[in-house]
């Protein structure tokens, strides 16, 4: 979970507001690497709802008044959507549309709305409140038929649930945006993690900031893109007194997200599949697109470069830019034959679901090369810091 061993505290809630938020926001060490102030004299997400599924949203931390549209969730699957027993949920929220107020988390689209469901019950002891709470399938479904364009599941598990399935399905023919967490668990099991291993979910892992995978980062064919998701500050737990350093493909899925909501707003008549093959177009990796690496998939994500780019081209609405993965072309249409490899992976059958929070070791990890400077390898700029690129492609 986010509270995980090992993180510790950065912020008192004693401290004052103006100290608290300096030092919160000066441990989002992605805001400047991604160029968050350039990208919002461009947008800054007005307009875009982003559902958010996980353990609930607290709409009234201070960098989230405002933010959170509680009226915006069907009341068949709004139990609890605003009480979140773990801290989880609220820090996805806060990383993807918080302002920052009161010495929040700043978040990266603040000017997107989250519209909150909670989904997740791991750690809930009232057996009424896991009864209540709503499956992940309702709660996509009920996600389609609202008018959010993204959907963000910062959560995953080693089974294949045929519902959830369906529900990622018809979200998709409903125009959504999909993102998910591949999980934290690579160096122990490293578990396929869905729903971001479902067709049309775009699997998201988490870099540090120097563009190295996370060592906890769980990898395979079904990661697809990678974002900031090492040593960053999160809620500590569900006071909501205190920050704390952790990280996670949950974070990274919370940016993925909330960079899709950036291009979104710029960009209001483009279609789900325009925005994300922008994504992947202006990807940073050193490897070629058709042959997506096992650990940051078609790389980093840098939607400052499509931001800047005011006449980038996003290819034909109905492409699926992930069309050998999810078995479609042109919606409808025979599979491209364009990628190396399928990234979505083989029906898991044992394992349950779990947050993807946290994990706090500074171990480097084996599952990515250090590229310095000068090497031989591509260089990556985000908004003026550099994030080196291994080459693990998914044929290896």
């Amino acid at each position: 979970m986010c509270a995980a061993l090992g993180a510790f505290a950065i912020v008192s809630s004693g401290l004052a507001p103006s100290a608290v938020a300096a030092d919160v926001q000066s441990k989002q060490w992605y805001l400047d690497l991604m160029d968050a102030k350039g990208m919002w004299k461009v947008s800054t997400g007005k307009g875009v709802k982003v559902a958010v599924l996980d353990t609930g949203v607290n709409p009234d931390t201070p960098s989230l008044k405002g933010q959170v549209l509680v009226d915006g969730v069907h009341q068949v699957v709004s139990y609890n959507a605003t009480n979140d027993y773990l801290g989880h949920g609220t820090t996805m929220a806060e990383m993807i549309a918080g302002t920052g107020a009161g010495g929040g988390l700043q978040g990266l689209a603040p000017g997107a709305k989250v519209v909150p469901y909670r989904v997740l019950t791991k750690g809930v002891k009232n057996k009424t409140d896991v009864k209540k709470t709503p499956s992940t399938a309702d709660a996509i479904k009920a996600a389609a038929d609202s008018d959010a364009q993204i959907i963000s599941m910062s959560f995953g598990g080693d089974i294949l649930d045929p519902d959830e399935a369906k529900a990622v399905k018809y979200a998709q023919s409903k125009g959504k945006l999909m993102f998910a967490a591949t999980g934290n668990d690579a160096e122990t099991k490293n578990f396929i993690g869905y729903p971001a291993a479902d067709p049309y979910v775009v699997g998201v892992a988490a870099a540090d900031k120097d563009g190295k995978v996370a060592d906890f980062s769980e990898h395979g064919n079904y990661v697809d893109l990678a974002a900031p998701g090492r040593n960053v500050p999160v809620w500590c737990d569900a006071t909501f007194k205190s920050y704390c350093v952790s990280g996670g493909t949950s974070a990274a899925t919370a940016l993925a997200s909330a960079s899709a909501a950036l291009i979104w707003s710029a960009h209001p008549t483009w279609t789900a599949n325009q925005v994300l093959a922008t994504l992947i177009d202006t990807a940073g990796r050193d490897w070629p697109k058709n042959k997506p690496s096992n650990y940051l998939g078609y790389g980093l994500i840098r939607p400052r470069k499509v931001l800047e780019n005011s006449s980038i081209n996003p290819g034909a609405p109905g492409t699926d830019p992930l069309s050998f993965e999810n078995g479609t072309g042109v919606t409808g249409a025979s599979p491209s034959a364009s990628a190396s490899t399928s990234s979505k992976a083989p029906n898991p059958t044992s394992g349950g679901q779990t947050s993807a929070a946290a994990s706090t070791s500074d171990s480097s990890g084996n599952t990515t090369l250090w590229i310095a400077l000068g090497a031989a390898a591509a260089v990556v700029v985000l908004g003026g810091g550099a994030f080196a690129v291994a080459r693990s492609r998914r044929g290896a």
